[in-house]
């Protein structure tokens, strides 16, 4: 069992991320973590893995569970065997075996004398017989990374499993055996994704946001369901302040002109009875007295409600505060855009594809580019874009404009600032106060617009990308979208959904992620 009592991070720079947290993880329970990225979701799995130490509160670890990273960097230097920590066992077993035998080789083994079969077996079972446990982590890719992380569960046989994002760099077979294991293991889960089909099978949700941390009873369809009821009351809050505002608004203006015409009537009154200069000046400043106390009154009333208001929409969620408005594209629907035949690369004149593509693609058309892992769907891309040329076959390709969105958003110049990002499209010179307008628009407020793009989070440069493209004069013919939602967590990742529905234009999009294929409305499949 894990828990929680009281638990509150401060990051090295003395920010708080989180305080009070509460929770309790039993054997064999199933939990999905969720919140936006920078809720601290990440730093929480480091805590319950031990790697982190909290700032105050106590975790109490009854069973050491087992962590598998976002990000795995740091690893590069070392052996798959080293990553996974079976280096000594392993070197303790081989020199048992030689007749070595020391106490302290007995003690390192612990008795795990299938410790290699097991490896072995693991290996295979994700599909990685050509990885060796003397490799070195940089050789591998992502995907590969992740299986080798994911064959650790089998190999340390833990309790608990902590698992960070792990179907981001997995194709769509491997998610489909991470969705198994997920559905059939009895381990305890922790899980941090953005998956809605991998969140769906998890039991229970956990929010993580500035309010802390909250237990929803059910999967994330009934997270879903909660939270669009209380979006809808918080609507309704709004509406009703907002009507509350308007309506204390009229009654102060309603007041004043009442107490003015009073004012004015009693005025006429003492010039017509003719009263001394004296006393005429006293009831003018009874009457301004008057005026300002009914305004002071009146004020409080209005601030305390503006107040509240302002309140309720800070919890407006982020998308319902954005205007996506991506003009059309240019091309009438139809306009073949590629024809490809018998088109295939060379690799060490070895051809990437075992058999060559096919295809054409027309404007207006929505189509996803699927394939395991290495499997060559973004050298496909370059080949569409006229990055690199075919070695076999032919392409045709049209004129048109296009934006390549990758995982990394490198479109966007690292070197600029928001405000110059946004500029440096500006064909159309709209004026600085529009170009500040849409900035704000896509949650770039005024204390944002000198912030180095370098320092921008996947979500704050993916709606600095669609902000750009609202911005230029004209939407592209084509967008790609190649893995676009790996480093996005739901929310983000919702926002460009909307604007993907919304572009009227060709959209070539590469991602594993058949729910957002599906909330796109691609329409058909180039398989490589």
């Amino acid at each position: 069992m894990l828990t929680f009592n009281r638990v509150s991070y401060i990051h090295p720079n003395g920010d708080r991320l989180f305080e009070n947290i509460d929770l309790a993880i039993h054997p064999h329970e199933k939990i999905a973590l969720i919140g936006n990225n920078g809720a601290g979701k990440s730093t929480l799995l480091q805590l319950l893995a031990g790697q982190l130490r909290p700032a105050s509160g106590t975790i109490s670890l009854e069973t050491k569970p087992y962590y598998i990273p976002q990000h795995t960097g740091q690893f590069n230097d070392l052996t798959v065997a080293e990553a996974l920590h079976v280096d000594r066992p392993l070197r303790a077993l081989q020199e048992v075996m030689a007749g070595r035998a020391t106490e302290e080789h007995l003690a390192m083994l612990n008795d795990d004398w299938l410790l290699e079969e097991r490896c072995r077996d693991a290996f295979a079972a994700w599909g990685l017989e050509d990885i060796s446990l003397h490799h070195t982590m940089d050789t591998l890719s992502g995907g590969q990374k992740t299986k080798v992380f994911l064959a650790g569960i089998a190999i340390h046989r833990p309790d608990i499993v902590l698992l960070d994002e792990p179907s981001n760099h997995l194709d769509a077979t491997s998610r489909e055996q991470l969705y198994r294991y997920i559905s059939i293991t009895d381990h305890g889960l922790v899980v941090v994704s953005h998956d809605q089909t991998l969140l769906r099978l998890l039991p229970q949700v956990y929010a993580l946001d500035r309010h802390g941390l909250t237990l929803y009873g059910g999967n994330y369809d009934f997270y879903s369901e909660q939270k669009k009821i209380a979006e809808d009351a918080l609507q309704h809050d709004l509406k009703s302040k907002e009507k509350a505002l308007r309506k204390a608004k009229e009654v102060e203006r309603e007041s004043l002109e009442r107490r003015q015409r009073l004012d004015a009537r009693g005025k006429k009154k003492q010039e017509k009875a003719g009263l001394p200069t004296i006393s005429m000046n006293t009831f003018r400043n009874n009457a301004e007295k008057s005026t300002s106390r009914i305004k002071d009154a009146h004020a409080d009333k209005v601030q305390n409600i503006a107040r509240e208001l302002n309140t309720l929409r800070q919890e407006i969620p982020d998308l319902d505060k954005m205007k996506i408005d991506l003009d059309d594209a240019s091309l009438h629907p139809g306009k073949r855009l590629l024809e490809a035949h018998d088109i295939n690369v060379a690799y060490r004149d070895r051809p990437l594809w075992r058999h060559p593509l096919t295809f054409s693609v027309t404007s207006g058309e929505r189509v996803a580019i699927v394939g395991g892992n290495g499997s060559g769907k973004t050298t496909l891309i370059r080949i569409m874009l006229g990055e690199i040329q075919p070695t076999a076959g032919t392409l045709d390709r049209a004129a048109v404009r296009w934006v390549y969105i990758d995982q990394d958003y490198s479109w966007i110049d690292l070197r600029l600032t928001v405000f110059e990002q946004a500029q440096r499209v500006n064909d159309s010179k709209l004026p600085e106060h529009e170009i500040k307008i849409r900035l704000n628009r896509f949650l770039f407020s005024k204390d944002a617009w000198n912030k180095p793009c370098h320092a921008l989070s996947g979500g704050e440069k993916m709606r600095l990308m669609l902000c750009c493209l609202t911005i230029s004069d004209q939407a592209p013919d084509m967008i790609v979208l190649d893995e676009p939602t790996n480093n996005l967590d739901i929310q983000n990742t919702a926002i460009l959904i909307a604007a993907m529905r919304d572009y009227r234009g060709t959209l070539i999009v590469v991602s594993h992620d058949r729910h957002f294929l599906e909330q796109v409305h691609t329409e058909r499949e180039i398989v490589v």
